[in-house]
């Protein structure tokens, strides 16, 4: 089966690339390198990959380059490429629309002209639309209150649109707090442990009790290659089913590493997610996918992955 994925440097991405080939798929990966954080970091990531003989890759842009062409053979288009997060909030806003919402748009346009070969256009998706509190399932009213929320929520509604009028067979996957190796550098969990490799003050944004429902990047990998098989116009909540406040996780990492943590606050930060957790009953019904891995073997994992890879720079 011939799969394109989008974002194919990125955490989950890469892990998807490698999933799918060895599950013995050819895989086409695609990436702009848009800064959001080091290239040399992202080509890290894609050397497994591109070590693979059914692996091919195309640095383009989604939101300027023709696309017809890299769809044109695709059996499943795994849409993964987004700016994620709040590290550039509202000062950036055409910067979320134009990864999120009109990469989108251009991509399912791709697509549209012939859907007979394609099975399934599967779109990553966030708890983030939910809002604040993403607490519940499916039906949950969607509520985004950050640039990142509402932009991915106006790439589930093309999906949407492009279902209900050409027929593209879309699948949205709701992902909540994914965390593991390969974590980007501006995300929580990679800064705490970060923090406490180096001996610095770990920061806590806000009051420290907010509450994710978090899900371990294997197991959000598994979740998004079962999307194959799911009905078109589906929209599943991919979480872990185990919940941690801020404080939670850093009395964790403090017994990982076998010391405590020295904190700096700082103020909350607009558009954060006060409390998660998926309900993820329809994807378990329909799918047959559960979580495997625990928050804290899933923390022990990102600790060795961020360790080494400090040693591996300490040494080059």
């Amino acid at each position: 089966m011939k799969c394109v994925v989008t974002g194919a440097a990125g955490f989950i991405g890469s892990q998807l690339c490698e999933r799918l080939l060895a599950l013995g798929h050819d895989v086409e990966g695609v990436d702009a390198f848009v800064p959001y954080y080091p290239r040399a970091v992202k080509e890290e990531h894609l050397a497994a990959a591109r070590g693979h003989r059914t692996f091919s890759f195309r640095e383009i842009d989604l939101r300027t380059a023709p696309l017809e062409p890299l769809v044109a053979q695709a059996d499943v288009v795994f849409h993964l490429a987004a700016m994620p997060g709040l590290v550039r909030g509202w000062t950036d806003f055409d910067g979320y629309w134009t990864c999120n919402a009109l990469a989108t748009q251009r991509l399912l346009a791709a697509v549209r002209p012939d859907t007979s070969r394609l099975q399934r256009f599967i779109y990553a998706s966030t708890s983030s639309v939910y809002g604040s509190f993403a607490s519940g399932d499916e039906t949950l009213p969607t509520r985004p209150v950050s640039p990142y929320g509402l932009t991915k929520l106006a790439g589930e509604h093309l999906c949407a649109a492009y279902q209900e009028n050409f027929g593209v067979p879309t699948v949205v996957l709701r992902y909540f707090s994914v965390y593991g190796p390969r974590q980007r550098p501006d995300m929580g969990y990679y800064r705490f442990i970060q923090a406490l490799l180096a001996g610095e003050p770990v920061t806590v944004y806000g009051s420290g009790d907010q509450v994710r429902g978090n899900t371990y990047v294997a197991d959000c990998v598994d979740a998004t290659v079962a999307a194959i098989g799911a009905p078109a116009g589906e929209t599943f909540n991919v979480g872990g089913g185990e919940t941690a406040s801020v404080w939670d996780v850093i009395r964790r990492l403090e017994a990982i590493a076998g010391r405590p943590a020295r904190v700096r606050r700082e103020p909350a930060r607009p558009g954060d997610q006060r409390h998660t957790l998926a309900d993820i009953g329809r994807i378990r019904r329909q799918l047959g996918w559960e979580p495997r891995v625990s928050l804290d073997e899933g923390l022990a994992r990102q600790w060795e992955w961020q360790a080494a890879a400090l040693i591996a720079r300490g040494r080059a």
